[in-house]
């Protein structure tokens, strides 16, 4: 069975530090964000969203030492002839993973060896929940520029209050008040993540090229 490179879907050394790899999945998973292709045929789209899983599959398992370490074990027992970066092998291997783990110690699996820790009870990581948490702190910026409306909202509220209260100058200090008070439930009040799912293709694809723009600079943005 080919064996997936994940080093090489991240296109990193295996020497890398856990900091370069969670760069590295930066970079890659803006490459391959199936939102960003939002003319493209269905064809390739799936080949698209295949490979962000694959590369959010990479992730997973480089991202965290144990696994890592068990991992580069099976990678060192695979000649670079066996190592592939096919999303396919990405699937195969976390489908033998769960197959011996549900099957246990008998029949085909008998005395085999034990399972690697790391991996037990491994299921596929959902891809857009591995973006989501990686890029929380880049996607704010962009979601909030394009939902504000607790900020409006706030500022209007505020004021009104205000000028009940204190006339002009109430209507002042509340409109800001309000409007500090909107922005904070706009930022903190809903994950960000969920809040870029609920957007509409143009919106996400955009917010994506801007991204990449900063992660991977002009020349890969288009």
């Amino acid at each position: 069975m080919p064996f997936p490179n994940y080093y090489e879907l991240l296109n990193i050394q295996p020497t890398v530090t856990q900091d370069e790899i969670r760069q590295a999945y930066k970079r890659e998973s803006l490459r391959t964000h199936p939102d960003r292709l939002a003319n493209a045929t269905p064809e390739e789209r799936r080949h698209s969203t295949e490979k962000f899983q694959a590369v959010a599959d990479a992730y997973y398992v480089l991202s965290d030492p144990a696994r890592r370490k068990e991992y580069d074990t099976l990678y060192a027992s695979h000649a670079s002839s066996e190592r592939t970066t096919e999303p396919e092998s990405s699937s195969d291997f976390f489908s033998s993973f769960a197959n011996f783990f549900s099957s246990g110690a008998t029949g085909s699996n008998a005395g085999a060896a034990p399972p690697p820790a790391g991996f037990a009870g491994a299921q596929r990581p959902d891809p857009e929940g591995v973006f989501g948490d990686v890029f929380e702190e880049m996607l704010r910026p962009e979601i909030q520029r394009r939902v504000p409306w607790w900020t409006y909202i706030g500022a209007a509220s505020g004021g009104a209050i205000g000028y009940i209260i204190a006339n002009i100058p109430g209507m002042v200090f509340g409109g800001y008040a309000g409007n500090k008070l909107g922005a904070i439930r706009d930022a903190k009040g809903k994950p960000v993540a969920v809040v870029f799912t609920q957007l509409g293709g143009g919106q996400k694809a955009e917010i994506l090229k801007a991204l990449a723009m900063k992660v991977l600079g002009s020349a890969f943005a288009g």
